[in-house]
């Protein structure tokens, strides 16, 4: 009998940890997160069409239209991207 074991697993995560998990994208240390480093935090944590769905989420967060998703502007961002869920590997 062959065992199989996921390597990915979708599993709830609080905004809280959300939160961490983006800001480790944030690769100059800015404090906010450009489309570019969204793409591919959405790309490595394992979500499907994560071009699409990051620029979708980051139109709909990006209240000032600075093209940077800030301190204060990352709770609508975790809220809308949340809804799709993230695969911790």
């Amino acid at each position: 009998m062959t065992i199989v074991t996921p390597r990915c697993a979708s599993v709830p995560l609080t905004d809280e940890q959300v939160k961490g998990l983006l800001k480790q994208y944030d690769r100059n240390g800015d404090g906010r997160l450009s489309q570019k480093e969204l793409k591919e935090a959405f790309r490595n944590l394992g979500l499907n069409f994560s071009g699409w769905k990051a620029s979708q989420a980051f139109r709909r967060a990006d209240d000032n239209h600075d093209g940077y998703i800030s301190e204060e502007e990352m709770r609508e961002l975790i809220q809308y991207a949340s809804k799709w869920g993230f695969k911790i590997c």
